[in-house]
């Protein structure tokens, strides 16, 4: 097989696997309730410890995986994500389920920064944004697989054989990443102390100064933000709030979820071509309205209106995530992009850390979840209008 292929591959299914379980969580959610005793609150707590932990955790990944080996750092994390998402199987209390969560979310944070970043290394830059949203579609089939497999695991056992699975497929993906992955065209492969050396000499303090005082690396930062916290709110209680305020079953209920990732492999194959060649930073707006129309939609809609304005979302939803990533090159440095991502990721990490906690305390307060998904809707408003300064902005290549 053609190395570049092989890489591009394991990139995808690397991608597959973080966001089967990252929002795998908020499908097994409506059965872990009950079975643990907790309330929304502390279910957003667990969450928020996921990202709290891959927050933390991706600068430095991002940073390592710019200047050392990606093959070691794929391989080591995804496992220890795996290992997370495995013990997750055996929770009995909101503490083992945070921690547990908290080690998944440290292996996470290698599966986006470095993995995008890696794929930039092995694309060329004109067809940048369609090799990214290919790689990134992976993040959508993750989350039909999951809401179409785990659902009939969770009915045929329990919730926890529904973890256990995901925890099996993220160790089959750490070897994968062991047999397929090489850092970037130019290397030797191997393991060796060349594969070892840093390749971007620049020290992190200087790359971060310059950084830091780009108005432009702020109003994208922001918005990562805005739209992270808008995103996590319907993946965390969506099938939560079917089963809970709608009556549907558990099993239709995650059936949204089905919705979201379908919608999302459209917005990706579609929105992400685009991008090419209208800018990112169009795409990335639309996004915004995407996300809160649909979100706004999920508090009033019923029945098939519900289903379309979910549609709506996954569209904003799907394309989202490889623009930003994509965004890095375009307006500041291809060498460095993992190192902006990574950064970038602790604004989103802040808002993905406090969106299911401020969610579930409105949902416990007022008895209802509509009120979660309008604040939902404003965050994706707010991530529009920060980046309305930077609509005519060409990139830096």
């Amino acid at each position: 097989m053609d190395r570049r292929l092989a890489v591009l591959i394991a990139c995808f299914f690397t991608i597959f696997t973080s966001y089967a379980v990252r929002y795998g969580y908020g499908i097994l959610l409506p059965e872990m309730l009950p079975s643990l005793a907790i309330s929304k609150t502390e279910a957003g707590v667990i969450y928020a410890s996921f990202f709290l932990a891959y927050t933390i955790a991706s600068p430095i990944l991002g940073l390592l995986g710019d200047r050392y080996n990606a093959r070691l750092l794929l391989t080591m994390f995804v496992g220890v994500f795996a290992a997370g998402t495995f013990l997750m199987a055996f929770s009995s209390s909101i503490i083992q389920a945070s921690l547990f969560f908290t080690l998944a979310g440290i292996g996470s944070a290698v599966c986006w920064a470095p993995t995008m970043a890696l794929a930039q290394r092995w694309t060329s830059g004109k067809n940048r944004g369609k090799t990214l949203a290919f790689i990134d579609v992976g993040s959508a089939l993750g989350i039909v697989g999951t809401s179409t497999v785990v659902p009939l695991i969770v009915t045929a056992n329990d919730w926890r054989a529904g973890w256990m699975s995901l925890g099996a497929l993220g160790f089959v993906v750490a070897a994968l990443d062991f047999l397929a992955v090489r850092n970037r065209p130019v290397e030797t492969p191997g393991l060796g102390q060349e594969a070892l050396k840093p390749k971007i000499n620049e020290p992190l303090s200087a790359i971060y100064a310059s950084l830091l005082r780009d108005v432009k690396f702020w109003l994208i930062g922001l918005a990562y933000l805005l739209t992270g916290f808008a995103i996590i709110i319907p993946f965390t209680f969506l099938s939560t709030y079917a089963v809970q305020e709608l009556a549907f079953s558990y099993e239709t209920a995650t059936r949204l979820i089905t919705v979201i990732g379908i919608g999302a492999v459209v917005g990706k194959t579609t929105l992400g071509p685009l991008s090419d060649r209208i800018g990112r930073i169009k795409v990335m707006m639309l996004c915004g309205l995407l996300i809160a129309g649909g979100s706004l939609g999920m508090a009033y809609a019923r029945g098939i209106g519900l289903i379309i304005f979910t549609a709506v979302f996954s569209l904003g939803y799907g394309t989202a995530w490889s623009m930003y990533a994509a965004s890095a090159s375009d307006y500041f440095s291809k060498e460095s992009a993992g190192s902006i991502v990574g950064l970038w990721t602790v604004y989103l990490g802040i808002g993905s850390i406090i969106s299911p906690i401020i969610a579930g305390w409105i949902a416990d307060t007022t008895g209802t979840l509509s009120w979660s998904f309008i604040l939902a809707a404003a965050g994706g408003v707010l991530s529009f209008l920060l980046l309305m300064p930077m609509w005519r902005t060409p990139p830096a290549d």
